[in-house]
């Protein structure tokens, strides 16, 4: 999932439970619509992105410097809990808000474009719950 500054989920997609979570990303980024700003003109990518330990592969930070999108991804081996940490938290906060709907903790559905349509529900009705407030 990708989400904004406040957590709202901008993407989401599934993917096979043995592949990691790197090979995710880039279909995802990829995928993301052009970001309306309430300060200023319309972007077509975000500035940053956040990630945690698990995408920190040379290869993706250099993808990403080249779409124009600065790399805030933690580093393998070093410890950053006073830094990353603080902005992470909220990706986690909106995963736990997807899975406050039973029908996505655990997978019942068999193909994975019913799975796919729940999750996207469950994220358009977490957005306008948020958003409506």
């Amino acid at each position: 999932m990708l989400s904004d500054r406040a957590g709202l989920p901008l993407m989401v997609g599934i993917s096979a439970a043995n592949t990691h979570d790197s090979h995710a990303l880039r279909p995802l980024v990829n995928a993301l619509p052009p970001i309306r700003s309430r300060r200023g003109p319309r972007r077509g990518k975000p500035a940053k992105l956040h990630a945690d330990k698990a995408y920190d592969i040379p290869a993706l930070r250099d993808w990403l410097r080249q779409r124009g999108i600065i790399p805030r991804i933690a580093r393998k081996g070093i410890e950053s809990v006073e830094k990353l940490g603080k902005h992470r938290w909220v990706i986690e906060r909106s995963i736990a808000w997807l899975t406050g709907y039973r029908r996505l903790t655990i997978r019942y559905e068999r193909k994975a474009s019913h799975y796919l349509a729940f999750l996207t529900l469950a994220a358009t009705i977490t957005c306008y719950k948020k958003l409506t407030k």
